[in-house]
């Protein structure tokens, strides 16, 4: 997924410019600190106290300068017109959120508010037309039965969540004037590897096949997770 960003990153934007990033559900900090590596001003929103912790501890390994180009906010992602003026940044990330947002469409057209004119809405969301898939994988075929008319799931978490259709999501981003630019498959083959699986010692080939798979028909339908990247006309 941080190669699909970087790819949108490069083609909407001048090389060398300091990009400010709004990271609404920051987690653990991890994109946030990427893209602060690489020059630009982030600021992270983060509900969990304990990832709040996590992403400050990670933090303070960085060297100063990168330090000075990170934000935490602790707060709800529904609340960024509370804490920030609308066309604040360049790009706006919300990745792995609104699977727990029971009606994701407000939460979405804040951060669309966010985005100053041309500026890159980056999602990560379960794929709902492809439920049926990891069950399937696993041969619980009762699972894959009861996977194909629903958007309800349990993650691995153990949590009940939802995902998302890409034709609702379209549809969505259109609507709060931020319309669908491209999309990607993110997890094609590798969706049911442990999370604390070891790497493959050939995981540039894997990553490789992985970023092919997610940009092509029909492989990237039935990614575990789809990346949108709307625009802000």
């Amino acid at each position: 997924m941080a190669r699909q960003l970087d790819e949108q990153i490069g083609g909407r934007f001048p090389v060398g410019q300091r990009l400010r990033v709004l990271d609404v559900g920051m987690g653990q900090g991890t994109q946030a600190l990427r893209l602060a590596r690489a020059g630009h001003q982030v600021t992270g929103v983060e509900q969990d106290p304990r990832m709040v912790a996590v992403a400050r501890t990670a933090l303070a390994a960085e060297p100063e300068g990168i330090r000075e180009r990170v934000r935490i906010v602790e707060g709800d992602g529904r609340d960024t017109g509370v804490h920030f003026l609308p066309g604040s940044f360049d790009v706006v990330l919300c990745h792995g959120v609104l699977m727990y947002v029971g009606e994701p469409d407000a939460l979405l057209a804040g951060l669309a508010r966010m985005l100053a004119p041309g500026g890159l809405l980056s999602l990560l969301v379960r794929n709902a037309d492809a439920l049926a898939m990891r069950p399937g994988l696993h041969g619980d075929w009762s699972g894959v039965l009861a996977a194909f008319d629903t958007v309800a799931y349990t993650n691995r978490l153990g949590l009940d969540v939802r995902a998302d259709r890409l034709e609702t999501l379209t549809a969505t981003l259109a609507g709060i004037g931020a319309p669908l630019h491209a999309w990607y498959g993110v997890r094609v083959f590798t969706d049911t590897a442990a999370d604390d699986a070891e790497p493959p010692a050939d995981v540039e080939t894997l990553l490789a096949a992985e970023e092919r798979a997610g940009r092509t028909d029909p492989y990237r339908r039935v990614a575990a997770l789809l990346h949108l990247c709307g625009v802000r006309g």
